[in-house]
C-alpha cells in the first residue's frame, strides 16, 4: 500500500513535535520518544540546573543548607572508607548493592553542591569496582536490581565526566551482569516478574534504569527489557488496590515504592510518558496510607515484617511534589542511613517544608480496605498528646505477613503504649537453618515468636496458632470505632469471633470487646497487649496502671468480669525459648485470660484511658 506524501510528511511533524503521538502511533517501541542526551534519569540537565541554584543560595533556607552539608560529610568519610568488594552475607549481596547506591548518590549530590573533584573520582572507582565483580549474584535479583540501579544513576548523572573507556566499562556491566540476567520472565529465578510484592518493583525498576541508561548503544536489549517490565509492573501495582494498604507494611511499602517511584520518574524524564502507571487503582493514595498508619509519637503501625521507623521517608518528597502535598515531605533526618536520602535534596520542596504539626486535611477517623485493611483513629492531627489507635484485619498468608489478625497500636501522651515487636533480622534466623518464607500452616515461619500471634495484641484460643488462610474483614466502622469478624482466623476454633474497638476521644479512652462463640467448652481464651511500659497490677487483678516517660494508662475490666478473669503478666519472649529467636528486653506482655462456657461462648472487654488512673 503506498502512503500518501502528505499523511507522510504529517507523521514525520508529529514525531518531531508531538513525541506523545509519535509513542501512541509506534506502541511497541518504548523509546520512540527516548530524551537522547544525558541525564535523564529521575533528572535533566534543567533540574539538575535548578538545583545548582538552589545549592548556591542555600543559606536561604537552613533546612536545605543542613541536608546539603550532611551529605557533603557523608561524602567524605565515604572517602575515607576502603572501596567496596564483592562479600555475601549469607546468601545476599544485597548490602554490598545498597550501599554501592547510597554511595554514587551520596557522591553525586555531594559533587554538584561544593564540585570537588575527589567526589566525581570516587564515583567513578565504585561503579569500576562493582563492575568487575564476576556477577551481581542472580541467585537473589534483588541484589541485581539494586547494583543496577546504582550504576545506572550513576553512569547517567556522570555521563559527560566520564571517560569513553569508563563509560564503556559499566555500560558492559549493566548490560551482562544486570539486562541479560533478569530481561527472561521465563527464567526460574526470575519469577518475580509475576509476583505481587516489592521484589517485582525492585528488580523491573532497577533493570529499566539500566535499561534507559544505555538505550542508546542496545537499543534492542533496551527496547526488549522496557517491554518486559511494562508487562510485569502491572503485577507490582496491583497489590495497592483499592485504597493505598500496602499490605507487606510501612517497610516494605518504602522498599517497594521507592523502586516503583524510580521506575514512574525516569519513564517521565527519559521517555515523557509514565505508562500511566501512576494512575494505577490506590498507588498515588498510598502516600496519605503513611499518614494514617503514623501516630503522634512518629512513628508508624508497623505490621508484617517491618521495623519500628518513624514517618520520614526520601519517597515522600517525590508525592509530596506529585501531589502538591507539602506536608508529605517530613522534616529529614539527618542521621539517617538511607542510601536515598540525597534526592531529598533534588526532590525538595520549591517553598520549603511545612511547618511541625500541619494539619493535613485528612479524617480523624480511616479505614482502607486491600489484602490487609486498616482502621485508624486519632484525636487530633496537631496535638503531639493526641489519642492515637490503629488496628488491622486481613490474613497471615500475605507476603511478609504475620499472625497479627485483630491486632493494634495505641498511642496517648506521646507515648506509645500497645506496640508491634516488628520484624525479626532476615539473617538471624536463616544462618540457624530456618525456612521463614513459607506460608502455609505447618511452615517454619510460624515458629518464630515475632511472625505468630502469641506476639501480637490481638486473641489467642487454648494456645493455638491463627490459620493462616483465614481472612479477617471490618464488618463495621465509623467514627467511634470499627468491629472485625475475625471467625475465619479462628476456623476450627471458634464458630464466631468479633472483636469491637470503640474509640472515645472526649474520654481519651479506647474500649475493646470481644466475644465469642462456638469454642470448645472450657477453651482458654488469651488476650494480650505488648507493652515497654512498667505495669502494676491491682490486688484484686481488675485493673493494671502503666507508667512509661513519666505517663500514665489506666487497663480495667468492665463491671461484671472482675473475679471471673483478671490481668497479669508475662515476658515478651517464646515460650519455651528457642535459639532462634531474637530477645525483646523491657518488653512485657499485658494478659487477661477466659474460660469459655460449657455451650462454647465468651466475652472480653477491657477499657485503656490515658491519664490518671480513675478510682
Amino acid at each position: 500500500m503506498r502512503i500518501p506524501l502528505a499523511a507522510l510528511f504529517s507523521f514525520l511533524l508529529c514525531s518531531l513535535f508531538f513525541p506523545a503521538a509519535a509513542t501512541r502511533a509506534s506502541a511497541d517501541d518504548p523509546l520512540s520518544t527516548l530524551r537522547k542526551e544525558h541525564p535523564r534519569l529521575l533528572f535533566t540537565a534543567r533540574d539538575w540546573a535548578a538545583f545548582d541554584q538552589r545549592a548556591r543560595n542555600r543559606a536561604n533556607d537552613p533546612q536545605f543548607d543542613a541536608l546539603l552539608a550532611q551529605l557533603e560529610k557523608n561524602a567524605r568519610a565515604i572517602l575515607a572508607a576502603p572501596p567496596l568488594e564483592r562479600k555475601l552475607t549469607g546468601r545476599r549481596l544485597l548490602g554490598v548493592s545498597r550501599e554501592a547506591l547510597r554511595r554514587v548518590l551520596t557522591l553525586a549530590v555531594a559533587y554538584r553542591s561544593t564540585q570537588n573533584e575527589a567526589f566525581l573520582q570516587r564515583a567513578e572507582q565504585e561503579m569500576l569496582a562493582a563492575a568487575e565483580f564476576d556477577n551481581w549474584n542472580p541467585s537473589h535479583f534483588l541484589d541485581v536490581g539494586e547494583m543496577t540501579a546504582a550504576l545506572a544513576l550513576g553512569y547517567d548523572w556522570f555521563y559527560e565526566k566520564l571517560s569513553p573507556e569508563t563509560r564503556a566499562t559499566i555500560r558492559r556491566a549493566i548490560v551482562a551482569k544486570g539486562l541479560r540476567e533478569g530481561i527472561d520472565p521465563k527464567l526460574r529465578r526470575n519469577y518475580w516478574h509475576r509476583v505481587e510484592n516489592n521484589w517485582n518493583q525492585v528488580c523491573l525498576g532497577g533493570l529499566s534504569l539500566g535499561a534507559l541508561a544505555i538505550a542508546e548503544d542496545e537499543p534492542e536489549l533496551a527496547r526488549d527489557m522496557l517491554k518486559a517490565a511494562r508487562t510485569g509492573i502491572a503485577n507490582g501495582l496491583r497489590p495497592y488496590a483499592p485504597d493505598g494498604i500496602y499490605p507487606e507494611g510501612p517497610g516494605y511499602w518504602s522498599y517497594g515504592t521507592t523502586y516503583q517511584v524510580l521506575l514512574v520518574a525516569a519513564l517521565e524524564s527519559a521517555l515523557g510518558t509514565d505508562w500511566n502507571l501512576s494512575a494505577s487503582p490506590g498507588f498515588l493514595a498510598s502516600a496519605n496510607v503513611q499518614l494514617h498508619l503514623t501516630g503522634p509519637t512518629g512513628k508508624q503501625f508497623n505490621f508484617s515484617d517491618c521495623g519500628n521507623q518513624g514517618f520520614f521517608d526520601p519517597i515522600l518528597y517525590w508525592f509530596a511534589k506529585k501531589l502538591n502535598n507539602p506536608v508529605l515531605a517530613a522534616p529529614p533526618n539527618l542521621k539517617s542511613k538511607d542510601r536515598f536520602l540525597p534526592l531529598v535534596a533534588l526532590w525538595w520542596p520549591d517553598g520549603g517544608l511545612a511547618p511541625r504539626n500541619t494539619e493535613p486535611g485528612l479524617p480523624l477517623a480511616w479505614k482502607g480496605e486491600g489484602i490487609n485493611p486498616i482502621a485508624a483513629f486519632r484525636s487530633s492531627w496537631t496535638d503531639p498528646s493526641a489519642l492515637f489507635l490503629a488496628c488491622k484485619a486481613g490474613a497471615a498468608n500475605a507476603s511478609h505477613g504475620h499472625m497479627d489478625a485483630g491486632s493494634f497500636i495505641l498511642e496517648a501522651d506521646g507515648v506509645r503504649w500497645a506496640i508491634d515487636l516488628g520484624m525479626q533480622g532476615y539473617e538471624s534466623l536463616e544462618s540457624k537453618g530456618m525456612r521463614i518464607f513459607g506460608r502455609t500452616q505447618d511452615a517454619q515461619r510460624w515458629t518464630v515468636f515475632r511472625m505468630n500471634n502469641f506476639s501480637h495484641n490481638t486473641l489467642t484460643i487454648d494456645n493455638q496458632p491463627h490459620r493462616v488462610d483465614g481472612r479477617s474483614e471490618f464488618v463495621k466502622f465509623g467514627d467511634t470505632g470499627a468491629t472485625i469478624d475475625l471467625s475465619p482466623v479462628f476456623s476450627g476454633q471458634a464458630k464466631n469471633v468479633r472483636r469491637d474497638f470503640h474509640f472515645d476521644a472526649r474520654a481519651r479512652a479506647v474500649t475493646i470487646t470481644d466475644t465469642l462463640d462456638g469454642a470448645p467448652a472450657r477453651a482458654e481464651i488469651r488476650w494480650a497487649m505488648v507493652t515497654k511500659a512498667k505495669v502494676t497490677i491491682s490486688p484484686d487483678g481488675g485493673s493494671a496502671t502503666l507508667i512509661q516517660k513519666g505517663k500514665q494508662l489506666h487497663a480495667s475490666l468492665l463491671p461484671g468480669q472482675a473475679g471471673s478473669m483478671r490481668f497479669e503478666t508475662i515476658p515478651a519472649e517464646a515460650s519455651p525459648k528457642n535459639n532462634y529467636d531474637a530477645p525483646n528486653p523491657g518488653t512485657h506482655i499485658l494478659v487477661v485470660r477466659a474460660k469459655a462456657s460449657a455451650k462454647g461462648s465468651a466475652a472480653i472487654a477491657v477499657r485503656l484511658r490515658a491519664g490518671e488512673a480513675s478510682h
